[in-house]
């Protein structure tokens, strides 16, 4: 490590910061300029207009929350769809398949793909982010990949923040976390790393670190997340000691070699978990700052030999979830920090924001009860800046200074703690009473020849994942009816006469289980949130899943029962108007959990429990009314993986004991499907094969059936549907295109295990691309079963 007293004293950061904020705007302003410019009814100087509006829109707030103007405490976060496609973007990454195209053209073009005019180009692969329901786009790095550094965009808004009068601080991810992420090209030879190429991608960063200091940045933020987990992809096997060789390899060029007089600061963050072995590295690095999750991750024991020379970001106030702080605690949490020898402590977000919606104020719950409760339990992105200020001004001014905020906060914490339904005796009796019993279920093999007696499907079975497009009309007649401008019992009929055409369309493509499209539902996790006791559902909550797309996390704050059936007569309609097979469609525990805003005030697994005996009623009573196939999706299974492996165990325990306790009562002739879609799943196969569901699907079309060996190697004999067509993208499959992913999967897969269906659901897409791509599934389908 260099001698610091050798160095130019970094600028000071401000008593507090947060690592990100909410980018899609308060109102979602930026999912609509994003998809008004892919519909033609904007170009793209008005997209960069009001890209620019909802920046400056977003620097203000900030500042008025209590983040200083000046000193970089307000980061540059904003991106058009994903922060790992813009580092890609910044470094000249994207895959040649793109050459040709430049600006916003590839950019969108590499997150969503291309087809028909604008020629056939597949978009990068689409996973979670660490342990989140955030999805990135996944970098394709090869031998050949050429590096070039395009730092226009945060160029840009640094000069533009500074027009307004704000010194800001650039976010990026780390190099070291972008190859981490990164995938190994398609022409790459077997075991290559994209790490290898770290060598070649540092003078881009150090590139990019001049132009910024050039532009006036004080300091820079780079992500480095990547280092809180053991490995981040299942096909990766870069040793923990190869990572933090490189870390070390990549600060000596960034932070000591470049030199600080020609470089901004620099704050190495790392979210999501603690950094463990790497602290240390990161410590005896020359970066002038470093942030730690003190949520997710451990405060270290004592002191950490190189933290002297440096400024720590605590972060104290949780950036994942929604529940208001508890001042008293995280001033006593603060305190400890402070041991650890840090030159200065700064008070921060363990993650960024960009995973709670932005403002609790806009919130609105009929029951006047619950109302009251929860907006003094509730701190969104908005009040989770106010937290930071306050406990910066408590750091620099004593406790007596936030006095009156830390008694709210904790008289908050005990109302919440003392409320009527937080604990429900009935509902614990329950759970404390299962039995190794209820989560098993007979024999595999003799399920399987009831089911198909029972069922009667050809070879390779063709069927969706649930969900039909969400058409403008279902969505006017929703909003009416929650205005009360329609009635239920017209409201009932238009999404009965939705699910009667949905049927008939499935029959006339000739597909072989069917759905009833799910038009009565909102939100796959939402809709099950509004009709189970214990949980809350909000107006205005949103929050980013992928590029334009956005969801509304339930919130998960108390006990949880079934008070009445919740999809039986929705199902039971659509099986009458058909004599085929029709799937009654559940939500899994794990994802209900993952995809909302959960309790922190018990343990995981017991809220899985009582999930699971909620799903287990609503499952006898389908079975009772004759619907022979119930699908119960968990596409959050390997989402909420914990990333170091010595925690594993125990969540795969629990967590697949909660979809068993849900699915094990059921006949030996009752077909169980689950689904699960946009995660590596190499490293919780046997955890899958454990679920003894009779049929999972998977996704698999982006990442051309990659999967489907290590399901052949690990020898998975239950029926796999491993996704035909990406749902994610606008491009309609051909038929050959189809044809040829079902050829691979069929000389990798027993045939008879087969079933042919789309990634995901259909929910996102428009009838012009799905009626198209479903009947070049079929007709592939039925091309590849005639060679069987």
């Amino acid at each position: 490590m260099t001698d610091m007293t050798d160095l130019p004293t970094a600028p000071p950061l401000p008593g507090g910061t947060i690592l990100g904020y909410p980018r899609i705007g308060p109102n979602r302003e930026l999912k609509r300029a994003v998809e008004s410019f892919w519909a033609g009814r904007i170009d793209a100087g008005e997209l960069e207009s009001q890209a620019a509006a909802l920046r400056s829109r977003t620097r203000a707030r900030l500042a008025e929350l209590g983040l200083a103007r000046e000193g970089a405490a307000i980061p540059e976060t904003f991106s058009f769809y994903d922060q790992v496609l813009d580092a890609a973007v910044t470094v000249g990454a994207l895959p040649r398949r793109f050459d040709g195209l430049t600006g916003l053209e590839a950019y969108f073009a590499a997150a969503r793909g291309t087809s028909g005019d604008a020629g056939e180009r597949a978009p990068l692969e689409m996973t979670k982010w660490f342990d989140t329901n955030y999805h990135y786009l996944v970098p394709e790095i090869g031998p050949d990949t050429t590096f070039a550094l395009d730092a226009s965009r945060l160029v840009a808004q640094l000069t533009e923040a500074a027009a307004e009068g704000y010194e800001t601080r650039p976010v990026v991810v780390g190099p070291v976390t972008f190859l981490l992420l990164a995938k190994p090209a398609d022409d790459a030879p077997a075991g290559f790393s994209p790490l290898s190429r770290l060598g070649d991608l540092l003078p881009v960063y150090a590139g990019l670190l001049r132009e910024l200091r050039e532009a006036g940045a004080t300091w820079v933020q780079l992500d480095e997340s990547g280092l809180v987990a053991d490995h981040l992809t299942d096909t990766s096997d870069v040793k923990p000691e190869a990572v933090r060789a490189a870390v070390t390899e990549a600060y000596r060029a960034l932070a000591t070699e470049l030199g600080a007089t020609e470089r901004p600061a620099i704050l190495l963050q790392a979210s999501y978990g603690s950094l463990g072995a790497a602290l240390p590295v990161v410590a005896a690095t020359d970066v002038e700052a470093v942030a730690l999750d003190l949520v997710r991750g451990a405060l270290p024991t004592g002191p950490v030999a190189g933290l002297e020379s440096k400024t720590l970001v605590a972060g104290v106030v949780d950036g994942r979830n929604i529940w208001r702080a508890d001042l008293a605690a995280k001033l006593d949490l603060l305190d400890r920090a402070q041991s650890l020898g840090a030159a200065a402590v700064v008070v921060g977000t363990s993650t960024s924001l960009q995973h709670v919606p932005h403002d609790v104020t806009t919130e609105h719950w009929d029951d006047a009860t619950l109302d009251a409760n929860l907006h003094a339990w509730l701190a969104f992105a908005d009040q989770k800046v106010a937290e930071v200020a306050v406990l910066a001004t408590a750091l620099t001014d004593g406790r007596d200074a936030v006095a009156d905020e830390v008694r709210a906060s904790s008289d908050a914490v005990a109302t919440r703690r003392d409320a009527a339904g937080v604990r429900v005796d009935a509902v614990r009796a329950r759970t404390a009473a299962l039995s190794r019993h209820d989560f098993e279920r007979g024999e595999h093999d003799a399920r399987v020849a009831e089911q198909a007696t029972r069922l009667a499907l050809p070879p390779l079975p063709t069927t969706t994942i649930g969900s039909f497009p969400q058409t403008v009309d279902i969505r006017k007649a929703r909003a009416a009816h929650a205005k009360g401008d329609l009635a239920t019992e017209a409201y009932e009929q238009a999404m009965r006469d939705e699910i009667a055409r949905v049927v008939a369309l499935q029959e006339e493509l000739g597909l072989d289980v069917l759905v009833h499209g799910e038009a009565e539902r909102n939100d796959m996790v939402q809709y099950f949130a509004e009709l189970l006791d214990g949980f809350a559902v909000t107006s205005n909550g949103w929050v980013q899943s992928y590029g334009s797309r956005c969801t509304r996390p339930s919130i998960l704050w108390g006990d949880v029962s079934r008070p009445e059936p919740m999809t039986v007569r929705w199902t039971t309609y659509a099986q009458s108007l058909t004599e085929k097979p029709l799937k009654g469609m559940l939500t899994g525990p794990v994802t209900i959990m993952a995809w909302s805003f959960v309790r922190d005030d018990v343990p995981l697994a017991e809220t899985a429990n009582q999930l699971g005996l909620a799903l287990r009623d609503e499952i006898a009573d389908l079975e009772a009314a004759g619907i022979a196939v119930v699908q119960v999706d968990e596409p959050a299974l390997r989402e909420l993986l914990p990333l170091r492996k010595a925690d594993q165990e125990t969540y795969l325990n629990w967590s697949v004991g909660s979809f068993r306790l849900a699915t094990a009562g059921v006949r030996a002739d009752t077909q169980i499907h689950t689904h699960l879609c946009y995660s590596e799943f190499g490293e919780v196969i046997g955890a899958i094969d454990h679920l003894d569901a009779d049929v999972t699907s998977i996704e698999a079309a982006r990442s051309r059936m990659e999967i489907l060996p290590e399901l052949r190697d690990e020898g998975f004999g239950r029926g796999v549907g491993p996704g035909v067509y990406d749902i994610h993208s606008p491009r309609v499959p051909s038929t050959e295109e189809v044809v040829e992913l079902l050829e691979l999967a069929v000389k990798t897969v027993d045939p008879t295990l087969l079933w042919v269906n789309p990634d995901c659901g259909l929910k996102t897409r428009g009838y012009a691309e799905v009626n198209p791509s479903l009947e070049h599934l079929v007709a592939a389908a039925r091309e590849v079963r005639a060679t069987l």
